[in-house]
Formats: structure tokens, sequence, C-alpha cells
């Protein structure tokens, strides 16, 4: 099968050593690459209830066939671990400029083991992985190592093409369990702590050059449709959208249906809402719009603070998921101050979402006199204060950075704590979406918007938000789609260009694969099975997969709710069409 390197490469950090592994083709025809290849990788290679952070544990950097073509929506890569915050599947993908240089060096997956007794930086280059000290660097921020790492290690006289870097900062170093993965300063693979996994190995960051291309079946084709999927979409009102407006648009949307979560999921509706929309972020910031490599959406926001405190602030963001966590969970109403907690997120390394669930969590703690740390709603300077100590591990700060689990249970509080598997969700509320409850309950890596991306059906009147019978199916399909892109690596923002039809032939034009509708939602379902194999394995019981006692408090406000009842009857739904018993277990292997 064209559109593969071939060759897997293996590190094992402790050892200072790395060899290169070639699999049976076969596997690559099941799994295609990336997130069906890693998975696989992970299931075989990872011992058996591991622990998240001992040197054993495997982490996993996988793009897909589709990585350096001109097929638009390619420049992506995803990690792939057990997950510290939630001790199951992990998987993180991030965008940027720096996935075309991770290909470059000619590998389908970089695994990595062990764990150096001293901070390191990977070099990562065709035939070579070099090992070099990086002491200096414990300790720095994420924008400053990565200029580091990038001027001190590039390789200039390889005739390599252009370098790109990732990232820890000081977080994950610290084991916070949702230290995220930076690169091009602004970009994140930003849930499920597989930062913190790179912290354990002391892994400051690596950086990728080389000069590889992947063989494409018919490079003709590739172009060709390049051009038509151009051609197609330039004019298209979702993509002109996302260029004007990027994932803030996003924010009247959620609060016009009462899905946008606030005052830590006690509302629905941010009163203030205007203030930190896309209108908001448009007319009080200097915004441009910014592009991953071969993108024609360009969703990215290049903000610059034009006044007041944080004048001057340049950073790309914030995203839909930011405002939500800091603005509606928080009730923060100046978008110049999200953007500023955005930036100390970014800065330490530590996921938004998850930031700023803990935080209004931690502002109920105090209104409910679980703690003694004084911090009230819209409290700008008390959060920031907050998100540094939990990057420190200091004092409360220790607590939330064991996750949202570990503080609930600290502080008699999981009747309100709002997560999956440990995870927060997005800024998507189950009460009235839901088929969202479905999508964060059975999200292999904890409550996660992006395996479905169910809200867009939902909120389009695709489906109506409300209904139970027979909702299953339709977010079934979404998933497998879905799926299907993670195993090329291919941008989410692409799921309206990119229906099965095109897939099938962007598939065969990378690949030589013929592989119709049904085909691709076999393997899919394959990919389901394994990770859920893997879960299993790991200690993943049916009570892990159900929403925390939060999710099922009733909207203060407008009184919506979901009912065990009606998530019960999704899941029952959702496990017989994949073929597994009542409880979500699959049939045993033959």
């Amino acid at each position: 099968m064209k559109g593969q390197y071939g060759r897997i490469l293996r590190i094992d950090v402790n050892e200072k050593k790395f060899w290169t592994e070639t699999l049976d083709p076969s596997i690559y025809e099941q799994y295609l690459g990336g997130k069906g290849l890693a998975s696989y990788l992970l299931y075989t290679l990872n011992p058996p209830e591991v622990d998240p952070l001992h040197p054993d544990n495997c982490l996993i950097f996988a793009t897909g066939p589709i990585t350096g073509s001109r097929i638009w929506g390619s420049s992506r890569y995803g990690v792939y671990t057990k997950s510290p915050q939630t001790g199951l599947y992990s998987e993180s993908y991030s965008g940027g400029k720096v996935p075309e240089a991770i290909d470059s060096a000619g590998y389908d997956a970089i695994v990595i083991q062990g764990e150096s007794t001293d901070p390191m930086v990977l070099g990562i280059h065709p035939d070579e992985v070099l090992f070099h000290p990086a002491a200096d660097l414990w300790g720095q921020e994420t924008y400053a190592t990565e200029d580091e790492i990038l001027k001190r290690f590039t390789q200039p006289d390889k005739g390599f093409r252009k370098p790109g870097a990732v990232v820890i900062g000081p977080a994950a170093e610290n084991r916070v369990r949702f230290g995220v993965i930076k690169n091009d300063h602004w970009r994140s693979a930003g849930r499920t702590g597989v930062g913190t996994v790179l912290g354990a190995k002391k892994i400051k960051g690596l950086l990728f050059q080389g000069d590889r291309s992947r063989v494409l079946y018919d490079q003709e084709a590739v172009a060709e449709l390049s051009k038509t999927i151009m051609a197609e979409s330039k004019d298209n009102p979702g993509v002109q959208a996302y260029k004007s407006m990027g994932t803030s648009q996003l924010v009247k949307v959620t609060n016009a249906a009462n899905a946008f979560p606030t005052r830590y999921w006690a509302e629905g509706h941010y009163e203030k809402w205007e203030n930190i929309s896309a209108d908001g972020l448009h007319s009080q910031c200097d915004v441009k719009p910014r592009a991953c490599a071969k993108c024609l959406m360009a969703c990215g926001r290049m903000t610059t603070i034009k006044k007041g405190r944080h004048a001057g602030l340049k950073l790309e963001g914030p995203e839909y998921e930011t405002i939500y966590a800091f603005g509606g969970l928080c009730m923060i109403d100046s978008i110049e101050e999200i953007a500023y907690l955005n930036d100390i997120c970014d800065r330490v390394g530590i996921d938004t979402i998850t930031a700023g669930n803990l935080c209004a969590f931690t502002i109920e703690a105090f209104l409910r006199g679980k703690v003694d740390f004084e911090i009230d709603y819209g409290q700008v300077d008390k959060i920031a204060e907050l998100l540094h100590m939990i990057a420190r591990r200091e004092g409360i700060g220790d607590v939330l950075a064991r996750g949202i689990r570990h503080a609930a249970r600290e502080w008699d509080l999981e009747d309100i704590a709002v997560h999956v598997k440990g995870m927060e969700p997005a800024g998507y509320d189950p009460r009235v979406l839901k088929g969202m409850g479905l999508a964060y309950a059975t999200s292999d890596r904890g409550a996660c918007h992006l395996r479905a991306t169910f809200y867009k059906p939902e909120l389009t009147g695709m489906i109506p938000p409300d209904q139970i019978e027979g909702k299953a199916d339709l977010f079934l399909e979404f998933e497998d789609r879905l799926t299907i892109f993670d195993t090329l690596v291919l941008c989410r923002f692409y799921r309206d260009l990119y229906p099965w039809e095109t897939l099938e032939k962007i598939i065969h034009s990378l690949t030589g694969l013929d592989a119709d509708k049904d085909a691709l939602r076999r393997r899919a379902a394959d990919i389901a099975t394994l990770v859920r194999r893997f879960n299993l394995r790991e200690g993943m019981t049916a009570e892990d997969e159900w929403l925390s006692k939060g999710f099922f408090r009733k909207n203060e406000k407008t009184g919506d709710a979901i009912t065990p009842e009606e998530l019960s009857q999704m899941l029952k739904e959702y496990y017989l069409l994949h073929g597994w018993d009542e409880n979500g277990l699959p049939p045993d292997e033959t």
C-alpha cells in the first residue's frame, strides 16, 4: 500500500538507543495510519495496567498517509499514550506548520519509551536520533523553549527542509496531570496530559527535520483533487465563516441555544456573552486570520490586544473552548482578560478546557465553604494566581494538579463535579444537546466533543437536539467518518467538505486502496473495538462510561436536564450498533 513510509522509529531514552522496525503490510491496510496505527502499537507495546508516568508507558507521535500531501487540511499530527489524567487511552492532535516537519523525518510513527536521568531534547531525523542535553531549558516557559530548541539544534547543513519543534512547559515537568505539548507557539496537543508523559520521561522537547516524502499512489490525482476541493470550497459559507470569525462564532450560537455552560455548569446562557463573542473579539482587538500549512480556512485568530492593562499582548486565539471555559464557567466578561488567561496557560503548558473547569470548580468550592482559597466568579487576577499555583503544584494548586476526580473527592463535591473518566467536557451542554451526552460518555479519552463533533448536527437542525430514540445511529456515522479523519490525520473542520465519497477518492489517490463507505466504516469499527479493548484491559468499567453526577443537575434557570434514562437508552443503542453487549463489551477475540 502506498502513502506509507513503512518504518516505525523506536526510541529508548534511558539507554539513549534507537532503531527502526517494519510491520506486516496487512497492519497498514487494516488501520491506515495515524490513530489506527498508533492505537495498534500502543495496545501491542504497552505493558497492561502500566502507570501512565512509568517509563514503560509508550508515547507515540504519528502522522498519516495524507500528511505532506497537497490535500487541504492535512497538516496535523497525533500523540497517543496512556493518559495521566484519566488512566485510560489518550489521543491528542495539533496543527500548525510543525506537522510537515515531523513527517519529513520519514516515519509513520515514533514510539518513545524509558525515562532519561537528565532533561533532554530529542533530535529526530531520517535514520538518526540525537540526544541533546537540555538541563538549562528545564523550567522554561514554552515560547522561549521552542525558540531556543530551533536556534540551538537545527541542522542547516544537511539539506533538510524547515525544522519544527514540539515542547512542554513547567507544568508538565511538575507532572500536572493535564500538561500539553506545544508547537508553533500557540498550537497544542492539548488534552489528556500527553505533555505530562513527556515531562515524566524528562524530555523537554523534540526537534524534527528531514527530507523525506511519502510515495503516493497517484500524485496527479491528488493534485487534481486538491484543485477541485479548492474550487468547490472557496465560496462555501462554512469556510467563509471560519475564515472571517474563527471558532469564536460559536459563542453566539451556543448561547442562543441555551447550551453555553455558565457559572460552573449551573446555567446555559451567559448574559454578557456579546462581550466575549466573535464580534467582541474582532471589534476590541486587532485580529488577523491565521492558517495551518495546507489550509484554505485560516480559522486561527492572530490576536493583538490594543488597549488596557494587557495592551500589546499577542497570541493565536482565544478559541471558542477557551472562551467558554474562562468566559462562561468563570463568568469573565472581557475578551482581553480571557486572552490573558489563555496566554498564561500556553506559557506554563496546561490545557485551557481543564484549567477553566477547575478554576470554576474551585470558585464553587470556596462559595460552598469547602476551601479557604478566597475566589469568586469574574476575579481574573485570582484565577491567574490559581493557574500559576496549579503549574507549580503549590498549595491548593497541588490538589487541582491531580485532576477533577481527586479534587472532588478531597473537597466532598462529587455531586457537582462535571467530567467523564476524569476529563472535563467542552462547551456544549448535554442538558440541551442530548447527543453530546452520548458523545461525552462514550469518548475513549474522556468527555470529548471532537470524536464525533456531534454538536454540529444538533445545533444546525440536522437532528432535533432533544431526540433520544435513533440518535445513536447518526452519531455513530459521524464518529466513524471522523475516526477515518484521524487515521489520515486530517483536520476536523473539513468534515463538511469531505463526505464519505470524497474520503474514498482521497484514500485511493494516496494509497491505492479501493475502499467504499462500508469498507471504511468497518475499519473505523475495528479501530473503535481495538481502543475499547485497550481501555477494558486498563480497568475501564461500565461506571466509567457514564456522565458524572454534575451533568444530571438541572439548569437552574431553564430546568433543562438530561436524565439517566435518556443516556441509558442512547448507550444501549450505541452498543448494539457496534455489535457489543449491553455493557459495551466486545465479543471475545477469535
